[in-house]
């Protein structure tokens, strides 16, 4: 693990299913290759136009930034995609292909308030492929329609961060550590610092307050009540459980809801 991935990892607030979190301290391994290359031809497009649906991935690990070095997607790449698609005229819809477990909280409500307008302009539909969670789904939900196959998944409406705590290992090493601070929160987060309660109680503040507007956008999104969100606890829901908590729109394989795209593509968006 390196420094900087460490420090992209820990001590941040992360849109990410719980387990996939400790997942991500065992492996660094990618889960897609996913890059969208940026060329000045009148021709080129960065996604995949068919019979005029822009087909956009939104796959792997999401972020602000690249760093990770495990085929992540950054959510400025998909930012211009649909920019992109919203001004082709050659694309009547746009197709997010999703299977994430989420990511990074920077950068990702902002993408979900831009989809969430540009939906009135075209058409967007978001496919999950398998799975559509945290940061994932906060995108996904901005769509027009969600639509998830009966073994795919949705939701994890929640937030989480990982504090690193090493000073029980460097005095096994039998290191000491000295920390000279201005600011008596100026190592809330420093893994060579004990947590204190009011730290605890100063980084929980943030998370709330992060998972506060992550309930609030969903529901938005998805026209429900901030506490019908709330209720669901950051659980996640396969198929037609998804459909059934309303987080989703039908239960189809992903091929099947391309086709229901591809006869839908002229319809007028939901407002």
């Amino acid at each position: 693990m390196t420094p900087f991935f460490a420090q992209r990892l820990f001590n941040v607030p992360l849109l990410l299913e719980g387990s996939r979190a400790a997942a991500m301290l065992e492996s660094l391994r990618a889960r897609v290759d996913y890059e969208v290359v940026v060329q000045e031809k009148a021709e080129y497009r960065p996604y995949t136009l068919v019979d005029g649906v822009a087909v956009i991935p939104v796959m792997g690990i999401l972020v602000h930034a690249p760093g990770f070095g495990w085929g992540e997607c950054l959510y400025q790449d998909l930012s211009r995609c649909i920019d992109w698609a919203i001004n082709d005229v050659d694309a009547s819809c746009i197709v997010l292909h999703v299977d994430s477990p989420g990511g990074e909280v920077a950068g990702c409500f902002d993408l979900a308030d831009k989809i969430f307008a540009l939906r009135k302009v075209k058409p967007i539909y978001a496919i999950c492929d398998e799975c559509a969670y945290s940061a994932a789904y906060a995108i996904a939900s901005a769509a027009t329609k969600v639509y998830v196959p009966r073994t795919g998944g949705v939701g994890s409406v929640g937030v989480i961060a990982l504090r690193l705590d090493i000073t029980a290992s460097l005095a096994q090493m039998g290191v000491k550590i000295t920390t000279l601070q201005f600011g008596d929160r100026k190592t809330d987060t420093c893994p060579t610092t004990p947590l204190s309660e009011g730290a605890e109680k100063r980084l929980q503040a943030d998370i709330d307050a992060l998972g506060e507007l992550f309930l609030y956008i969903v529901a938005r999104n998805r026209g429900k009540t901030i506490e019908e969100i709330r209720e669901m606890q950051a659980g996640t829901f396969l198929g037609q459980l998804g459909v059934d908590s309303g987080l989703a729109d039908a239960v189809l394989t992903p091929d099947a809801a391309f086709l229901t795209v591809m006869k839908a593509k002229t319809a007028i968006p939901r407002q």
